[in-house]
C-alpha cells in the first residue's frame, strides 16, 4: 500500500506541469520547426499549401547573396542603434545618478519620466506624426513664429531627418526603463562605502567612476546585451511613425526601414512569400547570435583585463 501512494505521489508533479509543456510546446517549440521547415520550401500564402514545394537553401543564399534591400535595412538598424544605445545607457545612468540625490522629488521626477515608456506606440507614433508634420506640426510653428526659421522643414520628408525624428522617440520613449533599472542598482550600493571614499578625500567625480560603475557594471552589461537584442526588434516606433504617409516602405528613401519592417513587409505586405519571410526572420537570429557573442566576449574580455 505505501508503495502505491509513493508512485500515485509521483505522478502528480508531473500531472500539474503537463499544462505548462503543452503550451510551451504548442506555441513555442512547434512554432520554431514549422518555421524553419517553411524557410526551406517556396510558398506563397495566396497559393495554398498544396503549392509549396520545397528549395532547400535557396531562399537563405538569395537573402544573404544578393538581396540589397536586406543588408540596408540591417544597416540602418546598425545606424539606430550605434546612436541611441549610447545615449540611453550614459544618459539613463546619469539622470539616475541626479536623480537618487534628489529625495523627495525623486518620485515625481520618475514618474515623468516612465509614462512615456507605458505609453502605448500608437499614441506615441500620432504624437510625433503630429509633432513633426511638416503643415502643421507644433515644431515648425514654434520655430517660425520665434523667426528661428522662415519656413518649416519636412522633418518626415528626407532620410536623415527621418532618421532624427525616430532617434529621439526612441530615447524620448525608453529612457524611463534605463533611469528605473539604474535607480533600482544604485539603492544596493552601501552608502558608508562612497562616505569613507569623501572623508578619505575623493571628490564626486572620482566616487562616480571608481564606486558607482564598478558597481553597477553588471546591470550595465545586461542593458547593452538586452539593448542590442532589443534593437533588432526595432519596428512600432519607425512603422506608426510612416504608416499614415503616402512613401516607401520605411521612410523617405527607406531610410527608415529596420529588420523587422522588411520582414514583415516582404511576408504580409508588398508580398506573401512566406517561405521567405520564414528565412528572413532566422537570418536575423543569426546576425542577432552572432552579434551578442562578439559584445558578449569584448566585454568579458575587458573584464577580465580589468
Amino acid at each position: 500500500m505505501n508503495s502505491l501512494k509513493k508512485d500515485s505521489l509521483r505522478k502528480w508533479p508531473y500531472l500539474f506541469l503537463a499544462p505548462y509543456f503543452l503550451f510551451y510546446f504548442s506555441f513555442f517549440i512547434y512554432p520554431t520547426i514549422y518555421s524553419c521547415i517553411i524557410s526551406l520550401t517556396d510558398w506563397d500564402s495566396l497559393s495554398g499549401v498544396a503549392n509549396r514545394k520545397f528549395i532547400g537553401l535557396i531562399n537563405y543564399i538569395k537573402l544573404f547573396m544578393s538581396d540589397k534591400l536586406f543588408y540596408k535595412s540591417l544597416g540602418n538598424t546598425f545606424l539606430f542603434m550605434f546612436i541611441y544605445i549610447p545615449i540611453l545607457i550614459f544618459g539613463g545612468l546619469l539622470l539616475a545618478v541626479l536623480l537618487y540625490r534628489l529625495n523627495k522629488t525623486s518620485r515625481l521626477f520618475q514618474t515623468i519620466n516612465v509614462l512615456p515608456y507605458i505609453t502605448t506606440p500608437v499614441a506615441i507614433g500620432i504624437i510625433f506624426s503630429f509633432l513633426f508634420d511638416w503643415s502643421t506640426g507644433i515644431l515648425n510653428t514654434i520655430l517660425t513664429q520665434a523667426g528661428i526659421l522662415e519656413e518649416g522643414i519636412n522633418w518626415l520628408g528626407s532620410g536623415a531627418t527621418a532618421r532624427l525624428v525616430v532617434i529621439i522617440l526612441i530615447v524620448w520613449k525608453n529612457m524611463g526603463y534605463y533611469l528605473l533599472i539604474y535607480l533600482a542598482g544604485l539603492s544596493t550600493i552601501p552608502e558608508e562605502i562612497s562616505e569613507a571614499a569623501m572623508v578619505d578625500g575623493a571628490n564626486k567625480v572620482q566616487v562616480f567612476f571608481k564606486i558607482t560603475i564598478p558597481y553597477l557594471k553588471p546591470i550595465i552589461v545586461f542593458l547593452i546585451l538586452t539593448s542590442i537584442i532589443s534593437g533588432f526588434q526595432l519596428f512600432d516606433e519607425p512603422y506608426l511613425l510612416f504608416s499614415n504617409i503616402n512613401s516607401s516602405v520605411g521612410g523617405p528613401e527607406r531610410s527608415c526601414m529596420t529588420s523587422m519592417i522588411y520582414f514583415f513587409d516582404q511576408t504580409f505586405r508588398s508580398s506573401t512569400k512566406l517561405g521567405y519571410g520564414a528565412a528572413i526572420s532566422y537570418g536575423l537570429f543569426l546576425v542577432v547570435l552572432v552579434v551578442s557573442l562578439i559584445v558578449s566576449r569584448i566585454i568579458n574580455r575587458k573584464e577580465e583585463e580589468s
